[in-house]
């Protein structure tokens, strides 16, 4: 990569995390791919990104495309470059954006995968306290993520003060730094309080500022450590599949819906800026509409 590519990278970067206020999840992934996109670059543009042309991105998806390349991975690329381009033209790098006719492909709408009523119960009651030193932690964890859909990062970077005992509420810092309130059950209440008052390391902090769920070391939680405890109790559940903190966020939504949910309100808790993302989950449950049809009807 020259130089002058490799200074306005960095330039972009702080750019859409400083002023575009993009999550640090996502700066990351647009820094892989733009690194890709930059160090592949031939001919003139490889050197000054003066003379970067439209050729130069559909050589990129071309280059995707034979590395065989998720699609979804592919159209975030492509957002990636489209955003960098039109960066360059605020900068007067280039004089239009060379990458807006190139068209993003075509992605199939997979459908989430879903778990039962019956297999989150299993999951929520896998941490034993005869087992477990921190299942008191580790059942909030798992109980808080179905209770209201959050994102592994969003659980991790909650505060003490971010949960209001009293309303039933927590607030969440989603991407972007959009900040939602969403409400949760008294038993994911209950199961927070008994966890703030004796599983928690001795000593830890507990003010308001403090990080509400901590590591066996006292340290805050991060994304991370949030997979690696639901991965935990999905074997201990013996749950088959690819089963996540997102999958909670899944089953949260799509039962919600599955039980007379209003979409924009399932929306506002979600943290979806396009409703049409949370539409996604009405149709799992139209999925599995079809699927009890065609087992119980006789002419299914």
């Amino acid at each position: 990569m020259a130089p002058e590519a490799a200074g306005q990278l960095r330039a972009f970067l702080d750019h859409i995390r400083a002023e575009r206020g993009l999550a640090a999840n996502t700066v990351s992934a647009y820094r892989r791919d733009l690194c890709r996109f930059l160090g592949g670059l031939e001919g003139p543009a490889a050197a000054h990104l003066t003379a970067l042309r439209t050729a130069d991105v559909e050589h990129f998806l071309r280059q995707c495309r034979d590395e065989h390349l998720a699609l979804s991975s592919t159209a975030r690329a492509l957002a990636a470059v489209r955003m960098f381009c039109r960066f360059l033209v605020l900068q007067r790098v280039l004089g239009s954006d060379v990458s807006a006719v190139v068209g993003a492909p075509k992605k199939w709408h997979r459908l989430p995968a879903v778990l039962s009523d019956a297999h989150v119960e299993g999951l929520l009651a896998a941490p034993d306290d005869g087992q477990d030193v921190h299942a008191l932690r580790d059942r909030a964890i798992l109980t808080l993520l179905y209770a209201t859909g959050m994102r592994a990062s969003e659980l991790a970077g909650l505060r003490i003060g971010d949960v209001n005992f009293t309303l039933g509420v927590v607030r969440v810092l989603g991407k972007g730094g959009k900040e939602r309130i969403v409400p949760f059950a008294p038993h994911a209440g209950r199961l927070l309080g008994e966890y703030l008052a004796g599983g928690r390391p001795a000593g830890a902090a507990a003010d308001g500022q403090a990080p509400l769920f901590l590591t066996r070391r006292g340290r805050a939680m991060c994304r991370q450590d949030v997979f690696r405890v639901v991965r935990k109790y999905v074997r201990r559940a013996a749950l088959r599949g690819h089963v996540g903190p997102h999958t909670l966020r899944h089953a949260f939504a799509t039962h919600l819906l599955a039980h007379g949910a209003d979409l924009r309100a399932v929306q506002e808790m979600l943290g979806h800026a396009d409703i049409s993302t949370t539409q996604t989950y009405t149709h799992v449950d139209a999925e599995r509409l079809k699927a009890v049809h065609r087992r119980f009807h006789p002419r299914g």
